[in-house]
């Protein structure tokens, strides 16, 4: 997704992000309610991608939420209120991740549910593209949380390095660093499965 995408452009149905901004530092609860709904499922599909299906999804989403709306005051640019709510979730999800693997390895948790690819792509794709895209997810489950994050968001959302990077908090040459990385991943996934 890019960030134009994150950033909403005023709304001819409503008042911009800029203007809910100062209205809910206000005070007001009507701004925070048209922010979460204008925002909500934006998010909540970013959220999704990069964690797959998922009960901690909307977890993930109340959270940077609720984070979003007690710190606006922090917000420079009250513009911009749907970047720094997607990188607010990109943050939350990373935790996430992080704490699944580290419970898995102390044997506090089991596998993760496999993602439904019925909820991701079509019905009628061809049995050997479905393997092959539960084996990529699964390799996905084995990365390490920002090398995941970056791929998802680079290759699956469609952003730019700046973008990526802006949104995990990192330098341009750590999110290329990253994907080199998961891109290695990849291939040597695609040479195991060949052979």
């Amino acid at each position: 997704m890019a960030l134009a995408e994150v950033t909403p452009l005023p709304s001819p149905l409503g008042p911009s992000d800029a203007t809910l901004v100062a209205a809910a530092r206000e005070g007001e609860r009507w701004a925070r309610e048209a922010l979460f709904r204008r925002h909500a499922p934006r998010v909540n599909r970013l959220a999704f991608r990069l964690l797959g299906r998922d009960a901690e999804v909307d977890d993930v989403v109340q959270d940077a939420f609720v984070q979003a709306l007690e710190t606006l005051g922090r917000l420079k640019d009250p513009s911009a209120f749907g970047g720094w709510l997607s990188s607010m979730v990109v943050g939350r999800v990373a935790k996430v991740i992080r704490k699944r693997r580290l419970l898995l390895r102390l044997g506090l948790r089991g596998r993760s549910e496999p993602i439904s690819l019925d909820e991701l792509i079509g019905r009628e794709c061809p049995a050997d593209v479905a393997a092959e895209l539960r084996a990529i997810y699964g390799l996905l489950e084995s990365m390490p949380a920002e090398v995941r994050i970056t791929l998802i968001l680079r290759r699956v959302e469609g952003s730019t390095i700046e973008e990526v990077a802006e949104l995990v908090h990192a330098s341009p040459a750590t999110v290329k660093r990253r994907l080199a990385r998961a891109e290695e991943l990849l291939r040597e996934f695609r040479g195991r499965d060949a052979s």
